[in-house]
């Protein structure tokens, strides 16, 4: 029997890849500042941190 597919929305850029992310106060109050102003999730916050990081490496 084949295997069913999972539901959900499709996307071309699937995130399959979790992290757990321990935070002083100052990190805290910092991410959920940048969130509020870019109204942008904490999770997008993170992902833009880690693309200026990868920046960095180049």
């Amino acid at each position: 029997m084949p295997e069913k597919k999972k539901l959900g929305r499709p996307t071309d850029n699937p995130k399959g890849t979790s992290i757990h992310v321990r935070l002083d106060e100052e990190c805290r109050i910092t991410l959920e500042k940048y969130c509020q102003q870019k109204n942008v999730t904490k999770m997008e916050a993170t992902r833009r941190g880690i693309k200026k990081l990868k920046e960095d490496l180049n």
